[in-house]
């Protein structure tokens, strides 16, 4: 009798992003990517290195999803000691599983399973690190200790887990497409920046999946090549990103790049923030590209290529990076919803106040006026679409707004978008003089105010401008 296995590991995100430590993301990165290939394998008794075997049996192992098809005593060893492994591993991260018989139907048990690692994820699960309550606690974390660092400061487990594990060479060898030294690595948010302080988390999500996999799902050689070809794609459209931005670092002693993720559909990486726009862009160039090239054989007749979303939040290198993370997880999700799940597209916002809330309220408490998301103007799309600003755009007015003739126009929509907030009538008046004085650069000016959805992009292009121009050091 053979079994469809399937896990599912949850908790990936917050696990990696508990710390602004660079170190410790790139150890818990590592310990992600090892979860769904190397322990998984281990814990059923198989070599990483047999390929005849896991091209047989292996369905998916990617971005924290694991399904094999299994023989009784394979599926007895992963149910009974994968959760347990993953659990001592990476403290912090939990699991869900779930295991249907394997008959004729590949599609039938496909859909089994799913529906049995849904129920099971909203089971909750007990955490391996809760602690006592005298119990002396890392001062970072929060989680119980476990002795102390080299620094003679106290370190839980989860933390002592990701030093141990820090093998970032690897992720960046997938991510970059070449090998790298280890003196090339920032290790420290300040090898990321340069020139300012500001740095980008980008997550990168594709769409359409469900739609292929309802009409593949049943054919077990084909599933297993969308899911091979897909994660393939992921990672080659990374590497062409960092090629498309890595002239502008050629000259640093450290790349201002840390992959955190890069599988299956997923990609987030956190980079210096003047390249994240331009990084994000080809990376979505090439996420159509490379689909349409591997997977055009698997996709539905009315799709050539496989779109995705990304979400960008803009942050200084003190805010933590868990919400950093979660906003920029927000925006990916907004520009999804916006675009219908269709077109590629982003959505970004810089940070600039102290305050962790939810994009929506960020929209409300500073990109609305007088009831209306006047300063949201996203998503950005790759490809031109009607009455929408493409990426290609934006990138234009940032560049016509930093030109030396363009100073003024510059300042005064600065001044104007201070003014909406103060006094639609006083705003306007404010604009009609800009535009008298600079009349020569109405068709700037019309550009950045103009009203589209109920919105102006200027507040996004000033933003963006500052973000890759400012110089504070």
């Amino acid at each position: 009798m053979t079994y469809l296995y399937g896990a599912s590991v949850q908790g990936i995100q917050s696990f990696i992003f508990k710390t602004n430590e660079l170190r410790d993301i790139a150890g818990a990165s590592e310990l992600v990517e090892n979860i769904c290939t190397k322990l998984f394998l281990d814990t059923i008794g198989k070599q990483t290195d047999d390929e005849t075997w896991t091209s047989e049996h292996q369905v998916i192992a990617a971005a924290g999803n694991v399904k094999y098809i299994l023989n009784e005593e394979e599926c007895r060893k992963a149910v009974l000691l994968f959760p347990k492994r993953v659990m001592c591993a990476a403290p912090g991260i939990t699991i869900s599983q779930a295991v249907v018989k394997m008959e004729n139907d590949f599609g039938e048990a496909i859909n089994k399973l799913e529906k049995k690692l849904h129920e099971v994820r909203n089971r909750p699960t007990k955490p391996l690190t809760l602690g006592l309550l005298g119990m002396r606690r890392s001062p970072r974390t929060g989680l119980p200790a476990i002795g102390y660092d080299n620094d003679g400061r106290p370190i839980d487990e989860a933390t002592l887990a990701k030093k141990q594990s820090n093998n970032i060479k690897a992720l960046c060898k997938k991510s970059f497409g070449k090998d790298i030294e280890y003196s090339q690595i920032a290790y420290d948010t300040e090898d990321l920046t340069c020139g300012n302080d500001w740095i980008a988390i980008i997550h990168a999500d594709g769409n359409g999946l469900g739609r292929v996999v309802q009409q593949i799902g049943h054919d077990k050689e084909k599933y297993k090549k969308f899911s091979y070809n897909l994660n393939e794609a992921t990672k080659l459209s990374a590497q062409a990103a960092f090629k498309a931005v890595e002239q502008s670092f050629e000259s640093s002693k450290r790349i201002p790049i840390r992959p955190v993720v890069l599988g299956g559909d997923d990609m987030t990486v956190i980079i210096r923030g003047s390249l994240g726009i331009d990084y994000v862009k080809t990376y979505l160039e090439a996420f159509e590209d490379n689909t349409k090239r591997l997977l055009h054989a698997l996709l539905p007749d009315d799709m050539e290529y496989l779109t995705a979303c990304a979400g960008i939040a803009f942050i200084k290198s003190s805010y933590p990076f868990y919400y950093g993370y979660g906003l920029a997880e927000e925006l990916c999700s907004e520009a999804k919803k916006a675009s219908g799940r269709k077109a590629s597209c982003i959505m970004f916002h810089k940070v600039q106040d102290s305050f962790v809330t939810s994009y929506e309220d960020i929209v409300e408490r500073e990109l609305t006026i007088d009831g209306k998301p006047k300063l949201k103007f996203g998503p950005y799309y790759l490809n031109k679409q009607d009455s929408y600003i493409s990426i290609a755009d934006l990138q234009k007015l940032c560049v016509e707004i930093g030109r030396a003739d363009c100073q003024g126009v510059k300042t005064g929509i600065r001044r104007w978008l201070t003014a909406l907030h103060e006094s639609q009538g006083n705003a306007k008046q404010m604009l009609d003089r800009i535009k008298e004085v600079h009349g020569d650069k109405e068709a700037l000016i019309d550009a950045l105010t103009n009203e589209c959805h109920e919105a102006v992009p200027a507040a996004d292009a000033l933003s963006l401008y500052t973000i890759i121009n400012q110089k504070t050091r």
